[in-house]
């Protein structure tokens, strides 16, 4: 994870020529600043937004996280066997890891065909 940075101050816009100090430069001052402030107030609503939408995504996320849990408990505690009345004879719910092949012949059928797969 990066580290944070150290919240810096933003500074305004400096003017390279210094301008006589007249009542249009004060005018055009004022309108500099309220174009930054329209700005500045844009980009907070913009992460306010980013902030709210980011909220609701760990919401939802600790929502499924504690369903999930949930099912994780469901499926931890030990199943019910139904009684051995209404279980099929033979037949076995749980999964195995027997695998049963076909019995292989070890002479080569005269009718053998070839099948190429391409991956």
């Amino acid at each position: 994870m990066t580290s944070k940075r150290a919240p810096r101050r933003i500074f305004p816009k400096v003017s390279t020529m210094p301008r006589p100090q007249t009542e249009a430069a004060q005018y055009l001052d004022m309108y500099k600043l309220t174009v930054e402030k329209k700005r500045l107030q844009q980009e907070l609503e913009y992460i306010d937004e980013r902030r709210q939408r980011l909220c609701d995504r760990l919401a939802e996320i600790n929502r499924e996280t504690e369903g999930l849990d949930a099912q994780a408990a469901i499926l931890r505690q030990p199943a019910q066997s139904p009684p051995t009345a209404t279980r099929p004879q033979g037949l076995s719910f749980a999964p195995t890891a027997n695998v049963y092949l076909p019995e292989r012949s070890t002479s080569a059928p005269d009718d053998y065909n070839t099948l190429m797969l391409d991956y």
